[in-house]
């Protein structure tokens, strides 16, 4: 794809954090994606895009994540900034220190705070005390990082968003499933969460949802019932069944067991193969080569969780396209919001 770029100014997102999809209008969203490609074909094509040259951006993890740390590392060097890991022991952020300080003494040394971390009420605090943009790599009840890049790519399989069917199935009640409901319905894409009652989306998410969807023309579903939820959908996703605080693993695997994605739910979509794909954000118990699996295996008598190996494995399979992504839709994130020089307008050639 080759694009052409027109010069916008670039207060329209300069300075502004991106802490949950509610950051942004879907304007803003839409393109946040079509950057990110276009970043995307940059890097491919080893063209230099140092949008942050001289830029400092501090990364703090109180959750360990392999892709979320590898994405916003890379990105932020391809973007020409400097970025420092501060793990969980690096800092005394709400133990020692507050997160009011921390962010005004953060805020003072560094241009922009990645958190990836447990409460969303942190990740607030940063960017109001701070004083430089904040972006959210995941907290409890949001992941906007993790929605640009499965937004990319689905864009990138079907070349649009709108009236496409994007299925979440598993623990509808989770971060992941509650930004693909809310972005998915702001972009016009039909949303479905397939999962058991308890695990539903919270009243709060839902009506969120329905808002944008009112404008955009997204139909909602929301329902535990198999058959109806998976029939017409084009992106087939889901999570781990255990999210971040849970502990329950005997119960979960009991209540998710017949939302597991294999290849006798995949046909339930009745979607033609080259209109349907399969996403999960990572990491996945898809097999028991990890310390994890062979301990579930064990514990429970079960060799795969929430996908199976030949799912994952499959033709249908774009986990590893959505995980790189990453990269390149935090990179979009960082430029637009940080971004030393004018944010360019795409439109195709």
């Amino acid at each position: 794809m080759t694009n052409k770029f027109i010069g916008i100014p670039k207060n329209i997102f300069q300075g502004r954090s991106i802490l949950a999809e509610t950051s942004m209008t879907p304007a803003e969203i839409e393109y946040l994606v079509d950057f990110g490609l276009h970043l995307k074909y940059l890097q491919k094509n080893n063209i230099s895009h140092h949008y942050l040259e001289g830029k400092n951006i501090a990364l703090l993890f109180e959750k360990a994540s392999t892709r979320t740390r590898s994405s916003f590392v890379t990105a932020a060097v391809e973007l020409g900034a400097h970025p420092d890991y501060l793990g969980k022991d690096d800092i005394h952020l709400g133990k020692k220190e507050s997160v009011e300080d921390t962010a005004k003494i953060l805020g003072s040394m560094f241009d922009g705070i990645e958190f990836r971390g447990f409460k969303q009420s942190t990740v607030e605090g940063l960017a109001k005390y701070s004083g430089v943009p904040v972006w959210n790599g995941l907290t409890d009840e949001w992941h906007p990082t993790q929605t640009i890049p499965d937004l990319m790519t689905i864009k990138e399989n079907f070349g649009y968003l709108k009236g496409l069917t994007l299925t979440f199935v598993g623990d509808g009640h989770n971060n992941v499933a509650n930004s693909l409901l809310v972005g998915g319905a702001m972009v016009g894409m039909n949303v479905h969460i397939v999962a058991p009652k308890q695990l539903f989306p919270s009243e709060k998410h839902v009506e969120i949802a329905k808002k944008f969807a009112k404008n955009s023309g997204s139909q909602l579903l929301i329902t535990d019932e198999i058959d109806e939820g998976m029939k017409g959908s084009n992106a087939v996703y889901t999570d781990v069944w255990v999210s971040m605080g849970e502990s329950d693993w005997e119960e979960r695997v009991k209540l998710l067991k017949p939302y597991q994605v294999n290849m006798k739910l995949m046909k339930k979509t009745k979607t033609p193969a080259d209109k349907l794909i399969f996403m999960h954000c990572l990491p996945a118990f898809h097999d028991t080569n990890t310390d994890y699996g062979k301990e579930i295996a064990k514990k429970y008598g079960i060799t795969e969780m929430e996908v199976t190996d030949e799912v994952f494995r499959s033709k249908y399979s774009r986990v590893f396209e959505e995980g790189e992504n990453r990269k390149h839709g935090i990179k979009a994130i960082m430029a637009a919001t940080l971004g030393n020089l004018f944010i360019p307008t795409i439109s195709e050639n």
